[in-house]
């Protein structure tokens, strides 16, 4: 939610930091704006509603000198997207300006204070009566800018990243963070502020990640500073960025979405990289064994997730009580937190995040650690919250995911989940050894099959014609395949707008079926498995009602073909990674259907990548 980007060096500011807003627009493209203290230190604020091309657009002809700036865009949380709610905001005297991602959840009363103190306020946002409350301390305590930010955040209730600038201080950055990402980027002569490491890659690969009530004083001439809220002055630890700036870019590729998706058999490849040895029969998860004794005498598993991630958690779950004999239960993370859980000491709580800042995920794993429960973290990102507050975990190493709808994220998730119960099924002796080496064996095969799969693309893309003209989808499987069902049809809803809902095939004459008719498309998940035949029962149901079949299938099937519509096939594999198969399929499916209705694939409306308010 939300793009931060900052920067104080001997470059011109602008370019840097417009290109920088480009990169984090996966993370809010509502409005934008920028800020620049100029070599007369004026300050200097442009704003636009829309995506950051508008205001590129908008900032033609106009004053963009400075070697200092900040920029923001925006996903509106407080306020409709437009010109006075984006960022940056100005204080009363125009003297500092603000950005800001996150909810300051107490800014009613913080603002009422101030309009008792004369303070007037130009837009609908909390992020002003920050800045505000910002300039009052400073006036009134007659205290600097970095104190006046120091003080103020001990007022706010909420969850924040801010940077701000000052006029008439042409040398100094002030940034600080709670439960909202900020990474600070060190380079020759300069210094990087931004959400995320994306804009910082081309820079510098030496970045400082901000912890919790962590303030940045970040001056053009002095070491970085950093204190915390209480005035400890932190030691600043420097991290090494992996990434690539060619992961950035869309490497010919029509959409980063389309890009993702064919990267699959590359990421997972990398996901299972010095885990498993298929030589030696073996999964090294260093995470788990290190760990052993937490999983062995686990009494439950509890897996805490949002959108796509908490789909790969039902995936999960059906595969820790096949191999481990672990009963488990999936809960929403921004449910699980207000519903008084009971949580065990004895419990093992896996906590899944693509991002790794997901704001309701993160308070969840708060209120696991404090019931004394063993918090293990699945995450992309490295360095991110949800790693250093968990107390062990597996990163999935599939690099940026830069597309909004999940992809490649969802199929490491769920690989790094199999892998899990497969290395503690082994440990417990809870699955036979013949199983284990077959599936070991299996998923070896997995990233070639996903190949064949995306072989199929113009096949798909042809297919997805017929059926821009829907209004409403079903999507069924049956066992594994369910959350497959679900996660299909999010993908389909998140970038199409087309009303999509998944369902457990048996569920469907419980309601759903009264939907169907010749207008209703039905994307039946019906590969071989336990439930093959129970499947086709539910087929016939479909098409004794009119409605219009379209099959995910195996090469060795001969039934469904014969009662579909439609059909895509996929290559067989075990039972239990069907999953990693199956999704592919739907996530072309739904690219195509979204390109073909002319929609922003990229950047779907009302979305962002990282969810970090609640």
């Amino acid at each position: 939610m939300c793009g931060i980007v900052g920067y104080i060096g001997k470059q011109e500011a602008y370019p840097i930091l417009v290109k920088g807003l480009h990169r984090l627009e996966y993370r809010g493209y509502d409005s934008s704006g920028i800020a620049l203290l100029n070599t007369a230190a004026d300050l200097n604020i442009y704003k636009s509603k829309g995506r950051v091309a508008d205001l590129e657009t908008y900032c033609q002809g106009k004053d963009i000198s400075g070697t200092i700036g900040i920029a923001h865009t925006r996903w509106a949380t407080h306020g409709e997207p437009n010109h006075a709610n984006a960022h940056p905001h100005y204080s009363q005297s125009e003297h500092i300006a603000l950005i800001h991602n996150g909810i300051i959840e107490n800014y009613v009363v913080l603002k009422e204070s101030l309009k008792q103190k004369g303070y007037t306020f130009q837009s609908d946002t909390d992020t002003e009566v920050l800045v505000q409350l910002i300039e009052y301390i400073k006036t009134s305590d007659n205290v600097d800018i970095s104190k006046a930010v120091q003080l103020a955040l001990k007022q706010v209730i909420g969850a924040y990243a801010i940077a701000l600038v000052e006029k008439g201080n042409p040398d100094l950055i002030i940034a600080a963070r709670k439960s909202s990402p900020l990474v600070v980027g060190i380079g020759e002569d300069a210094f990087f502020l931004a959400s995320d490491a994306s804009p910082i890659i081309e820079y510098t690969k030496k970045v400082i990640y901000l912890d919790d009530e962590e303030i940045a004083i970040i001056h053009r001439n002095e070491q970085l500073k950093i204190i915390s809220l209480g005035n400890i002055e932190k030691t600043p630890q420097i991290t090494q960025l992996e990434m690539s700036l060619g992961a950035l870019e869309k490497g010919g590729y029509a959409h980063f979405m389309l890009k993702e998706i064919f990267e699959q058999p590359r990421t997972l490849r990398d996901c299972m990289r010095g885990r498993i040895n298929i030589d030696n029969n073996h999964i090294v998860l260093s995470g788990i064994l290190d760990n052993k004794e937490k999983f062995l005498n686990a009494r439950r598993i509890l897996i805490l997730a949002c959108g796509t991630s908490w789909h790969a958690g039902l995936i999960g779950e059906y595969l820790f009580e096949e191999f481990c004999r672990i009963p488990v239960e999936v809960e929403y993370s921004s449910e699980f937190r207000y519903r008084h859980p009971v949580i065990y000491p004895d419990d093992v709580v896996i906590a899944i995040s693509q991002s790794g800042e997901t704001a309701d995920t993160l308070a969840a794993i708060e209120l696991a650690k404090k019931a004394g429960a063993f918090v293990y973290g699945i995450c992309n990102v490295v360095g991110s919250s949800i790693p250093r507050n968990t107390d062990s975990g597996s990163y999935t190493h599939v690099g940026p995911e830069i597309g909004v709808a999940s992809t490649k994220a969802f199929t490491a998730q769920v690989l790094v989940l199999i892998m899990m119960a497969l290395c503690i099924g082994r440990e417990k002796k809870t699955i036979p050894e013949k199983r284990f080496l077959q599936i070991l064996s299996e998923l070896d095969n997995i990233p070639n099959k996903i190949e064949t799969i995306l072989g199929l693309n113009d096949k798909i893309e042809d297919l997805s014609k017929i059926f821009t003209y829907a209004q409403n989808f079903i999507y069924l499987g049956r066992g594994y395949s369910y959350p497959v069902a679900i996660e299909g049809a999010l993908k389909l809803k998140e970038i199409s707008y087309i009303h999509a809902e998944g369902y457990p095939a048996a569920e469907m004459k419980h309601g759903p079926i009264a939907l169907i008719d010749n207008e209703m498309p039905v994307v039946v998940i019906a590969t071989n498995s336990t439930t093959y035949d129970k499947t086709i029962s539910n087929i016939q149901e479909i098409k004794a009602r009119k409605g219009r079949i379209l099959a995910i299938v195996n090469k060795s099937d001969t039934k469904v073909r014969q009662m579909a519509d439609y059909t895509i096939e996929i290559p067989e594999t075990e039972e239990c990674l069907d999953p990693l198969l199956s999704i592919i399929p739907l996530q072309l499916l739904s690219y195509h259907i979204a390109v073909k209705k002319g929609g922003d694939v990229d950047m779907p409306r009302n979305l962002a990548k990282s969810v970090t308010v609640e």
